[in-house]
């Protein structure tokens, strides 16, 4: 039988999951870099933040500029595949919140026990899904901005670091892990068959008693000896 307490607890780390995995999708802080121009004409420090969907330049005067990006081809590989694994973790997500909360044991959805059980699994599961879809672009992106950082070749106007969407990414993924992980514990409710016996003596099953038969031994005369 699964635990209620449980259940709620999975569900509600799901949950924030979730929403960490919507607000990473449309945060701009994936790529960020900050550095001061040496140039004597630009004395205003700027940070240049880069998402999945925009751009965005932050002056330290407090003027922000963002900029939805042209094409999707100008997009390095991570990034591209960044866009579809988010959108598909998010609309995972939503139906794994839909079909958990179905086969929560406190609600009246479904009225079997077993079913609903089988329900929250197939739920953590889901969630599980989610927190996949949502490390590998992340992971991947990571990857690609610790190489760039790090390759000789490249300027130091090209390179970037770790923004704080990656951290909420990660974060998100573990509540998700942790969250999946838990519902998946609703193990369903084995099927135990106990015959009903009865106490009154009338509902008990009758048994026929045999009537004895008696072997009688043939009687010989002496006659038949003679």
């Amino acid at each position: 039988m699964a635990n209620p307490a449980l259940q709620i607890a999975g569900l509600a780390s799901s949950i924030l999951g979730w929403i960490g995995t919507i607000a990473v999708t449309v945060m701009p802080q994936w790529r960020v870099t900050a550095f001061t121009p040496t140039s004597a004409n630009l004395v205003t420090a700027q940070d240049f933040w880069e998402g999945i969907w925009m751009q965005c330049v932050f002056q330290m005067t407090g003027q922000q500029q963002c900029k939805m990006y042209d094409s999707l081809l100008s997009l390095s590989p991570d990034m591209q595949a960044a866009r579809g694994l988010m959108c598909v973790a998010c609309a995972m997500g939503f139906f794994a919140l839909i079909i958990t909360v179905v086969g929560m044991q406190c609600t009246h959805c479904v009225e079997n026990e077993r079913t609903k059980a089988y329900i929250a699994i197939s739920g953590g599961v889901m969630f599980l899904t989610t927190a996949l879809l949502l490390l590998i672009p992340i992971c991947w992106t990571a990857n690609a901005i610790i190489r760039d950082f790090y390759d000789p070749t490249l300027g130091q106007e090209r390179k970037r670091e770790l923004g704080a969407a990656l951290y909420i990414g990660w974060a998100s993924a573990f509540c998700l892990v942790a969250g999946g992980a838990l519902l998946t514990c609703s193990c369903p409710p084995k099927d135990t068959y106990q015959p009903v016996r009865s106490a009154h003596p009338l509902s008990q099953p009758k048994m026929t008693v045999q009537p004895r038969r008696t072997v009688t031994s043939p009687s010989y005369s002496m006659r038949e000896f003679v």
